[in-house]
């Protein structure tokens, strides 16, 4: 135990993370050169394609330092907010961290979110400069920006190259010497999860890192937090293949074959101990909330088993994701699903489209609302559908972020009135040792989630960054905004908005539809209403045919017969007022929200 060493990279994304894990693994000789690729620890499309990583991906590593083998545990973690429960627990299995900073960008906010909690659980911190080997490299600058940031001197701080491998050999050594040994636990087999997939014959492999005593192939176990007890089919560690072993035991990072086939079991954070003699849960544990809630439809109703059985199995990887059935008078039968993010559920509904080929129609996310009713009683609402009518609710609560935004300065005029357009209440301004300005702010989640990191991006060039937290409820300005057409309620189309923002919202959908939507026989009425009354109209003409143009000659009271005849038509039609809105209206109207 004394020669393994655990550690981290925490970096922001972009910042060459996966790129410095691979050099690791060829200069440990971990890969062998012929089957080295890049990004080897983002198994998945998804994450290349991006160059972001998704699922967390530990690797052993053996490196000799004076003469003395070590053996090296890397948790390749995600960098993206969306995943900070998924990351502080990847963090509480090692103990000790890279810092990976780009010489050619500086520290961002999220690298600065993920550093405190480093240092909240006294990780030792080995602070890295990536990409010293780019054109526009200002290595002196970020090092000095670095020496400020963690109080420490310069000739502490590393740079390396994943692209070259300059100076990578140095930080391998570095971790050995700097990181300490793990130490033995007190109470027994305890092993901490810190991620889990999912195999068809296999079932649910944990991967996890082990605090006290030994696990071996064939114990009974136990997870500590769900209750249930399995046996070990196998365990082993990652290579970063899997590469079985008849026992684990303290200070280890591995993996174990649980045979379970049934979501909601495996979690994040959960302990796994031995059944016969077990040792309490290690601290920390808790079940995340979904904050934001999509309705996700098949594109044809026949895929609804199918799309019910792809949630169950991405479930089975990713305790996170929750979902309910729901029914649609338009969309039919769909799913409403509970996520971490915008991220998160970016990646679902893209891997539900990619690795089960499914065609999907996924709605305007939203996010729960807590709304205290006339007679006092509370109830969380997270659907439009079922939100109160203005004035009919006591009050309404929703969910608050604490955000940082670290941009150049001359871009600050631009995300001042961003932040302003996005309802934040601006708190501190502080000018960074490199020239950034960071700016401390709060604002409603629903806010954020109205493309404002995209937005974001747009207005600084790709310059500013973004991090934020959920900080709990506050009062809600908010109203409902129902579309009628026909002076029919479509309930597909009811959304919650800013009581400030309900006019223009309400005027972009009625011009939407407008243009969407096919003409009737009759005149057409297209209207949003909030307030209890109408805010917004709209009228699509009627169809016209004339009824007429078979006749020829005659009497004109021939043709006003007609004539009278084909308006009593249309009336009967309009007191009837039913308008079947298209599938594919609903599915643009979606899509362009």
């Amino acid at each position: 135990m004394q020669h393994i060493r655990n550690f981290s990279i925490i970096a922001h994304i972009d910042h060459g993370k996966s790129t410095l894990a691979d050099r690791m693994l060829e200069l440990t000789g971990t890969i062998e050169a012929r089957r080295m690729q890049e990004q080897v620890l983002d198994r998945m499309d998804l994450e290349r394609e991006r160059g972001i990583t998704i699922k967390m991906q530990p690797v052993r590593m053996n490196w000799v330092h004076k003469g003395q083998s070590y053996v090296l545990n890397l948790i390749d973690t995600p960098g993206h907010v969306d995943f900070a429960y998924e990351v502080s627990r990847a963090l509480s299995a090692v103990e000790g961290v890279v810092l990976l900073v780009d010489s050619t960008q500086g520290v961002e906010a999220q690298t600065l979110s993920v550093l405190s909690v480093a240092k909240q659980l006294g990780l030792v911190i080995i602070p890295v400069v990536s990409k010293i080997d780019a054109p526009h490299a200002r290595v002196a600058e970020i090092k000095s920006e670095l020496s400020l940031l963690l109080d420490i001197d310069e000739s502490e701080i590393l740079g390396a190259s994943g692209k070259t491998g300059e100076g990578v050999s140095e930080v391998l050594n570095t971790i050995v010497e700097r990181v300490p040994a793990p130490s033995e636990g007190e109470r027994g087999a305890q092993g901490l999860i810190f991620d889990f997939g999912y195999s068809d014959h296999r079932g649910v492999i944990v991967y996890l890192r082990i605090f006290g005593g030994r696990i071996s192939k064939g114990d009974t176990l136990r997870f500590v937090a769900a209750n249930a007890d399995f046996n070990a089919l196998e365990v082993g560690v990652l290579t970063p293949e899997e590469s079985p072993r008849e026992s684990l035991s303290a200070g280890e990072i591995g993996y174990i074959v649980t045979g379970i086939k049934k979501p909601g079991i495996a979690s994040v954070g959960d302990t796994i101990t031995t059944a016969r003699n077990p040792a309490p849960g290690l601290p920390g544990y808790y079940s995340p909330t979904p904050v934001i809630w999509a309705s996700v439809y098949p594109e044809s109703q026949d895929d609804l088993p199918v799309l019910r059985q792809s949630l169950e199995r991405l479930r089975l990887s990713d305790s996170s994701l929750s979902y309910e059935e729901e029914s649609s008078g338009v969309m039919g039968k769909g799913f409403r699903c509970g996520f971490l993010g915008m991220l998160h559920m970016e990646i679902i509904t893209e891997r539900l489209r990619r690795e089960f080929n499914m065609d999907l129609v996924v709605t305007m996310p939203t996010t729960v609302y807590e709304v205290t009713h006339m007679d006092g009683s509370v109830e969380d609402v997270y659907a439009p559908a079922r939100f109160p009518d203005d004035g009919t609710a006591k009050g309404v609560r929703e969910l608050w972020t604490a955000i940082q935004v670290m941009t150049p300065p001359g871009y600050l005029g631009a995300v001042s009135q961003l932040l302003y357009d996005h309802e934040a209440v601006v708190g501190d301004t502080e000018t960074l040792p490199d020239g950034k300005t960071q700016i401390s702010a709060q604002m409603p989640l629903r806010e954020l989630m109205r493309g404002f990191f995209d937005k974001l991006k747009s207005i600084s060039s790709g310059f500013a960054s973004l991090s934020y937290k959920i900080i709990g409820l506050r009062d809600a300005d908010v109203v409902r905004l129902d579309i009628l057409v026909a002076e029919e309620l479509a309930l597909p189309f009811t959304r919650i908005v800013s009581r400030r923002r309900v006019q223009h919202e309400a005027e972009a959908m009625v011009e939407k539809l407008q243009e969407l939507l096919p003409r009737q026989m009759f005149e057409l009425k297209i209207q949003a209403r909030s307030h209890g009354r109408i805010i917004a109209s709209r009228r699509l003409s009627a169809m016209r045919k004339d009824v007429t143009q078979h006749m020829y000659g005659g009497d004109i009271t021939r043709k006003m017969k007609l004539r009278e005849k084909q308006k009593k038509g249309k009336k009967r039609m309009l007191s009837r007022g039913k308008v079947d809105i298209p599938h594919d209206v609903f599915l643009k109207v979606v899509r362009e929200s």
